[in-house]
């Protein structure tokens, strides 16, 4: 390379950066557009909500630690599990997996920003706003206590009166308005700004579970955003959608509730399968064995998901004919997800496997989430649902298909990915360590649970008498949970000691085969100098072969190329808005009316002004003006 072209390169860097940089101080903070700092934001704020709703649990373990303790009261204990599994549910697990794919689809799939970037401001404004909401009703006595599926009756207003309920409901408008903003945006960018090249055959097994993930949301969220909607109104303005006294029917919201919540848990389980396709990809030094089955069989579980609501309901007395439907689509998804356990076997078997932490976390995974599979199984079979449902059993396979099938993976994607978040390396020791307290700490809190609720020890009491055989059981994990703290702690102390390295970790240090490795760690704002071009499914590899890239987007205006959905090949340049206010000014205006409309019908009339104001502002057509971003 001359010296006038490297010279010519450092200009052109420098024009990128002026036209993608945010403006300086609290004002770019405020109106950034960017996808990278969003996500971070996005993983940062549920993982501080992971971190509260994981101290409620603590506190719920040391009253339950022995009989007939009184270290929580009746109500306190109520308010604490349900916001317990509200806030892990709404508030952690589905916003965080959204907010990796936030931070790294585009990078993967080739593209500068996210599509609709102004969107994806607004949906974090939301998320953060109705966490806030519910947490600030927790701390003024009026948080949830009607468990975290919220079941009418007794989330109704005969049995929960006053704002508790109303406060949850509005929390799931808040986050699910925020998971749909995301699932759309993902659609978009994955199906119209893929690299040229990147066929339906190239697409990364990452992008793919995220497709899939974000169709399920689209289909799913808009169920329990009726269901809440029906009860808020049932609550204050007297419709009787669930009174069955008046024409209404209480299983209607469990019908509602759970058409959302099993493909809910999919919707969590899913990334989890792509993060784990990455992880075993790149440290087995080989491409992933069977592409073509784990991609038809990410979309046969997410088709298959939405049959399986009614297992939840088999206690409530419906026709046998159609609970056998249900078992039999119980037991049916299990086939898709053990495929792809084969594959990731048969990936690891045939490559050259490096032992790090993130591969330490997807075997754990293996380990917990075939557990927690099994413990499906046999709750899908009525006979035995009826003995054991609402009890600690279901407690215990609950939480090993969704801490050991989701967490697991999702803290080795955190070590996989941390290098292009921050540019620093996790330490490997600390990893390991934390790794085995938490492996540990899993199995001594949530294993002696399935032996409790086959004692009959029912879940969602805040104590119980003593001489049940109980006692040692629940001892045991409230132990565990402090291990698992222990093990939640050693990853913060890690996370800081990693940033206040000055160390960089390089730009692709586990030699990983993606594009998201093709640029710096962590990226420039506009990610890629020059559109990459795609020619294989593994387009870094080998390491030392030269990317082709596409010439042709401006560098004074911020462009992304558009390309066809199945082929990807270029169709045309588009434009993309600059950083501004209105999305955190149309997340307040939507805020208010929320919150505004749990004390009177009338915030929705008077709440739709501001929000009208907002968003006229936000879509008012512009003259197009070539950015220069804040790099001033």
């Amino acid at each position: 390379m001359t010296d006038a072209t490297t010279v010519q390169r450092e200009r052109d860097r420098q024009t990128l950066l002026a036209t993608w940089a945010d403006r300086p101080g609290l004002m770019g903070w405020l109106t950034t557009v960017d996808h990278k700092r969003i996500g971070r934001r996005y993983i940062v704020t549920a993982l501080v909500f992971f971190v509260l709703a994981g101290i409620m649990a603590m506190l719920m373990r040391i009253q339950l630690s022995r009989p007939e303790n009184h270290f929580l009261g009746p109500d306190r204990y109520n308010q604490l599990f349900s916001m317990h599994g509200s806030v892990m549910m709404f508030l952690f697990a589905v916003p965080v997996m959204e907010a990796v794919a936030v931070y790294m689809v585009p990078l993967m799939v080739g593209a500068r920003n996210i599509s609709f970037p102004r969107l994806n401001a607004f949906s974090y404004w939301i998320y953060l706003f109705g966490g806030i909401m519910i947490f600030l009703a927790f701390l003024a006595e009026v948080g949830p206590e009607a468990g975290w599926s919220g079941y009418v009756p007794l989330s109704g207003p005969d049995f929960s009166p006053g704002k508790r309920t109303d406060f949850w409901a509005q929390m799931i408008t808040f986050t699910e308005v925020a998971a749909l903003c995301i699932a759309v945006e993902l659609v978009a960018t994955i199906l119209s700004m893929r690299a040229p090249g990147m066929t339906l055959r190239r697409i990364p097994l990452f992008v793919w579970s995220m497709l899939v993930t974000s169709l399920m949301v689209i289909f799913a969220m808009p169920a329990v955003m009726v269901g809440s909607t029906f009860l808020i109104t049932d609550r204050l303005v007297g419709t009787q959608f669930y009174n069955a006294s008046e024409g209404g029917d209480a299983l209607l919201w469990q019908h509602l509730f759970w058409f959302f919540g099993h493909p809910e848990v999919y919707i969590i389980f899913m990334p989890a399968l792509g993060m784990i396709s990455s992880i075993v990809e790149t440290f087995s030094r080989r491409p992933i064995f069977g592409y073509t089955a784990m991609v038809l069989a990410l979309f046969a579980t997410g088709f298959l998901a939405f049959g399986l609501w009614v297992h939840h309901m088999f206690a409530t007395g419906l026709p046998p004919l159609g609970n056998s439907f249900y078992t039999a689509a119980s037991m049916m998804i299990a086939i898709p997800s053990g495929v792809q356990i084969f594959c990731w076997i048969a990936t690891l078997w045939t490559g050259k496997p490096i032992i790090t932490v993130p591969l330490l976390f997807v075997l754990g995974f293996f380990a917990l989430f075939v557990l927690g599979g099994m413990t499906g199984v046999m709750v899908a079979a009525v006979p035995l649902d009826l003995q054991v449902h609402d009890t600690y059993f279901v407690v215990a396979h609950f939480h090993y298909v969704l801490i050991g099938g989701a967490v697991f993976p999702l803290m080795g994607a955190l070590y996989y990915w941390f290098p292009k978040f921050t540019g620093r390396m996790l330490s490997e020791r600390l990893g390991r360590w934390q790794f085995w307290l938490f492996f540990i700490g899993f199995n001594v809190t949530f294993f002696p649970m399935h032996i409790l609720g086959l004692m009959g020890m029912p879940r969602r009491v805040y104590t119980y008498p003593a001489g049940l055989g109980w006692d040692l059981p629940n001892l045991i994990a409230s132990i565990g949970s402090w291990i698992i703290a222990a093990s939640v702690l050693l990853f913060a102390i890690n996370v800081v000691l990693a940033l206040r390295s000055r160390e960089p970790a390089g730009d692709n240090p586990w030699g990983a085969p993606d594009l998201a490795w093709a640029t710096t760690s962590p990226p420039p704002p506009y990610n890629f100098e020059e559109t990459p071009a795609v020619r294989s499914r593994e387009p870094l590899w080998p390491l030392d072969a030269d990317l082709a890239v596409m010439t042709g987007l401006s560098k004074t205006r911020r462009e992304a190329l558009l390309t066809s959905s199945t082929d990807a090949l270029p169709a045309t340049r588009w434009a993309l808005p600059d950083p501004g206010i209105w999305p955190l000014l149309s997340a307040l205006a939507l805020t208010l009316l929320f919150v505004w409309s749990i004390f009177s019908p009338w915030g929705v009339v008077w709440g739709a002004i501001p929000v009208a104001i907002a968003l006229t502002a936000w879509f008012w057509p512009k003259r197009s003006q070539p950015s220069m971003g804040g790099a001033q």
